[in-house]
């Protein structure tokens, strides 16, 4: 049995399309599946719609959440709900087309735990955004000791034990891309061209995708801890160096006046340098608070089914 999550914010103008668009591929593969979408307290027409789904198709099951808890809350959510011997999570804007599913299966039928798909193309989206989709992705790979697949999202098919050990991971801050890579099992890319949406508008913005980012490498990387200590250290060092030339200077030549700007200049330097250390810091100590609450990563308005 098949299950295939599909995470929903107000995706009332392009998810009738993509339910005939997936149940026609799904239909062929001759497997039993579920539709699980997770309603992630959009504020438009998808829960009537999926409503309506439910009652025509006893296939499709909905997860209201009780508010808008985020992309990656939700996918989790429909990985705990989940029944299938085999998960694929995809988006409802037919970016991902459905029509790769069937290669999907394909590979897990050949033992593969984690059949992810790559991007080769991403067409519909600014220059800005590929460029800094590219950059990111090799950054994080750098920046960690998890082997984070480049150009890849969401859309890929989970084993039953791949599933069941991501359910094991309790923390809140989540980054699905790299909890996939993180649990291991035997792994495999299938290359795909990503289309522009087939309707509406993006729920992702700049500051959103920064704050991802930023979820990533916190999440994943100690490296900027690092970094702040080795470029204090290093300053430090500088510091120490130039003080001994100061005393020096002043007791062959004596003491002048003059250098007002130049302490102005490093006192500027060194109090914003120790401000950016301060902020990554709290990045780390937020993470850390929020999961010392331990808080549960969502509630569940209702579950709909036939």
């Amino acid at each position: 049995m098949l299950s295939i999550i599909i995470p929903a914010y107000n995706e009332v103008e392009v998810l009738d399309e993509f339910y005939h668009r997936i149940t026609d591929v799904l239909d062929k593969t001759d497997l039993p599946y579920e539709l699980v979408f997770v309603n992630d307290g959009s504020k438009d027409g998808t829960l009537p719609l999926l409503e309506g789904l439910c009652q025509q198709d006893r296939r499709v099951v909905v997860i209201d959440l009780s508010r808008n808890f985020g992309k990656e809350i939700a996918v989790s959510a429909g990985i705990d709900f989940a029944k299938g011997d085999a998960v694929v999570i995809i988006d409802a804007d037919l970016q991902d087309p459905p029509e790769l599913i069937p290669e999907l299966i394909k590979q897990w039928q050949n033992g593969y735990d984690n059949v992810y798909a790559r991007r080769i193309s991403r067409d519909g989206e600014s220059a800005i955004k590929k460029t800094t989709s590219y950059l990111f992705y090799r950054c994080i790979r750098r920046m960690t000791q998890i082997d984070i697949p480049a150009d890849t999202g969401d859309y890929r098919l989970l084993s039953r034990r791949a599933v069941d050990a991501l359910k094991q991971l309790p923390e809140r801050n989540r980054f699905m891309k790299g909890l996939y890579a993180w649990i291991g099992f035997p792994a495999i890319a299938v290359d795909y061209r990503r289309n522009p949406r087939h309707a509406g508008v993006t729920k992702w913005n700049y500051w959103k995708l920064w704050n991802f980012a930023l979820e990533g490498i916190t999440s994943f990387t100690e490296v900027p801890l690092k970094l702040a200590s080795y470029v204090g250290g290093f300053i430090a060092f500088f510091a120490f160096c130039y003080s001994v030339y100061i005393i020096i200077d002043t007791l062959i030549f004596g003491n002048e006046v003059a250098g007002y700007p130049s302490l102005i200049v490093t006192m500027l330097f060194l109090g914003g340098l120790q401000l950016v250390f301060i902020g990554i810091l709290g990045e780390y100590l937020g993470r850390a608070f929020a999961e010392i609450k331990q808080r549960p990563l969502y509630f569940v308005n209702k579950i709909i089914k036939k």
